[in-house]
């Protein structure tokens, strides 16, 4: 029991790790793919459904990076799984949002 808490303790820092670089990466990715479709004047729901396909590779891992975590933690494979898909879609819906705020002001992100 000890041997398998000593391993889950050491296992937990580099999974949060892998999750941290994921997100970055993948929302660094959302930030300059919704900087682009701003200057290119693309229409609300033009944006709306490329972003489901955009990112691909950084949307990936970072929900492999999530399921790993989940599992990591104890939590089903549904679970797991859920909680990415769950987290995918709110960074759309938030991105979604962040567009079309930009958009009606004709305004671009800073340097964020």
């Amino acid at each position: 029991m000890l041997i398998a808490t000593i391993l889950l303790a050491t296992m937990a820092p580099a999974s949060t790790a892998s999750v941290d670089t994921t997100r970055a990466a993948f929302t660094k990715c959302l930030r300059d793919d919704m900087k682009k479709s701003l200057e290119a004047k693309m229409g609300d729901a033009e944006y709306e459904m490329a972003l489901k396909s955009t990112c691909s590779s950084e949307r990936d891992a970072f929900r492999a990076a999530v399921i790993a975590f989940g599992r990591a933690a104890g939590d089903s494979e549904k679970n797991a799984t859920d909680d990415a898909d769950m987290q995918i879609e709110d960074y759309h819906a938030n991105f979604t949002d962040k567009f079309k705020d930009y958009s009606s002001t004709n305004t671009l992100p800073g340097g964020e």
